[in-house]
């Protein structure tokens, strides 16, 4: 894994002392979450951080929160975030895409927290969206199914919406990994192996080792041999490592 991500989980663990695990956790700078993730980092930092603003008719500036609290704080100067961030982050980013206004996720993510009482209620199966606004799925008393409208707060007739979390892998309706690359099962993202760096998933091998080592040796069939892993884990490896720096 990169050598960042361990010094501050390090630094992290000598000045914190959490109520979990923090190696479960995954660690990612914001650059390393921005290439992940195909984000500029002054979006995730503004995201993650909060920013001032000042409009016209009020030319004082005024502070718009983070959007959530993020699994590290911060030490120094440094700012690392969770594997929770990272796909809280993710599915930001999606409903972003769909044309859900950001002031929208931040009005859903609030009712959202207040519902679900989760920090990171984007990174369960429960959400989705149509374009407009967020839906929660819930269950009422008598077991059945609704949706609820978080940006408009009321129940309404659930929908045909596409889902947001087909890379996902999912342990109890929470996300536990993610498949990265196309949702290949060849390359995941688990906090649970290799502080959350992608890796080839059934050699546990780092995308990024598996890069270098061809730029070293010259052939994927020598890479192959000397970790003993099939030549097509390779490829995967290495397109993922260069689809990212492609973003």
């Amino acid at each position: 894994m990169r050598r960042d991500s361990v010094k501050y989980i390090v630094e992290y663990s000598m000045n914190a002392i959490p109520d979990h695990n923090q190696f479960g956790l995954g660690a990612y700078s914001i650059a390393e979450a921005a290439r992940l993730l195909r984000i500029s980092t002054a979006k995730i930092r503004r995201w993650v951080n909060g920013y001032k603003f000042a409009t016209i008719l009020s030319p004082i500036n005024h502070l718009q929160p983070p959007l959530w609290a993020t699994q590290y704080p911060k030490v120094g100067d440094d700012y690392y975030l969770g594997f929770k961030d990272l796909i809280e982050l993710k599915i930001v980013k999606a409903f972003l895409d769909q044309g859900v206004s950001l002031q929208t996720v931040r009005k859903c993510l609030q009712e959202a927290r207040a519902i679900t009482d989760d920090t990171h209620p984007f990174t369960t199966t429960r959400f989705k969206s149509d374009g407009e606004t967020i839906f929660l799925d819930q269950v009422d008393e008598a077991g059945a199914e609704k949706t609820l409208d978080l940006k408009r707060r009321q129940y309404v007739i659930r929908k045909m919406i596409e889902q947001s979390f087909k890379d996902l892998d999912l342990t109890d309706r929470t996300v536990a990994s993610w498949r990265p690359f196309n949702g290949k099962k060849s390359i995941i993202i688990d906090p649970l192996r290799s502080f959350g760096q992608p890796i080839a998933n059934d050699f546990g091998i780092p995308t990024i080792v598996l890069r270098q080592a061809l730029e070293a040796e010259g052939s994927i069939q020598s890479v192959s041999r000397l970790y003993e892993i099939p030549p097509s884990v390779i490829r995967d490896a290495v397109a993922f490592e260069v689809s990212l720096e492609a973003a």
